[in-house]
This record gives C-alpha cells, sequence and structure tokens, in this order.
C-alpha cells in the first residue's frame, strides 16, 4: 500500500474518532464504559501492533522512530495505570479531578497526535520526493528502464 494510501486511512481513522466523541456527550454512562473499554482495547492492541512494526522494521527505520515508539509504549503504559488507580476514587472533588484531569490528557492526546499527522504527512511528502528522485536517476541512467 502506498504511503499516501495510508495517510488517507489515517484521515478516515480521525474522523471515525470524532464522531464517536461527539456521541458519546449523549450516551449513559454503562454505555461509555463499554465505548471506553472497546477503546482501551483496540488502543492497546494498535500499541502492540505499532510495537512489533518497530521490532520488525528496526533496521528499516530511523532510530528516532524507534526511540518514539518505544518512549510512547513507556508512556501509555503509565498513564493506564495512572488511570486505573484513580478509578477507585469516589469523592466528588477528586471525581471532579479526575475529569479535570482526563479532559488535559485528552486534549494533549489530540495535540499530539495533530503533531503525528503533520509528522506523518511530511513522511510521506519526503517519502514520495525520494522515490521520484530515485525513479528520475534511474530513467536518466537507463537503470530499470
Amino acid at each position: 500500500m502506498a504511503v499516501s494510501d495510508e495517510l488517507a486511512r489515517l484521515s478516515v481513522r480521525a474522523r471515525e474518532a470524532e464522531t464517536r466523541a461527539a456521541a458519546a456527550r449523549s450516551k449513559a454512562t454503562a454505555d461509555l464504559e463499554r465505548d471506553v473499554s472497546e477503546a482501551r482495547a483496540s488502543a492497546q492492541a494498535q500499541a502492540e501492533k505499532l510495537r512489533q512494526t518497530a521490532d520488525a522494521n528496526k533496521e528499516k527505520i530511523s532510530d528516532g522512530w524507534a526511540d518514539v515508539q518505544r518512549a510512547w509504549t513507556d508512556h501509555i503504559a503509565a498513564l493506564r495505570e495512572r488511570i486505573d488507580s484513580k478509578k477507585a476514587e469516589h469523592q466528588l472533588d477528586r471525581a471532579e479531578r479526575r475529569a479535570e484531569n482526563a479532559e488535559d490528557d485528552a486534549m494533549f492526546a489530540i495535540d499530539f497526535a495533530y503533531s503525528a499527522i503533520e509528522e506523518a504527512e511530511y513522511a510521506v511528502l519526503d517519502a514520495t520526493l525520494a522515490r521520484s528522485e530515485a525513479d528520475d536517476m534511474a530513467a536518466r541512467s537507463g537503470v530499470g528502464a
């Protein structure tokens, strides 16, 4: 699959997340709990897939991306642990702080994802340029023609 196709897939997934987040505002708590559990499982599966991809392609991807993947995995694990421990809090003031912290975390995750999309766009364009330059060089040299 071409890198531009993968960028389109990312866009579709972002729209799906936006739709689910908007719908969440009108859902009952039990339905939200189920959605959160499903989203967490999906995110964990995607994180594992990312880790496996990074491991399988460690010779092909730059060290920087491998470092980002490891840092992301560590961050998610710590965040999930914190979320799990805070779920036990039942007092209203703690629940309010937890909600505010969760909203702040969500906003940062969105900002992070936006930055990742920007980086993905750059990487796709750079990869396309590199392929174009390689094809042009091959055509000029008669290699691969």
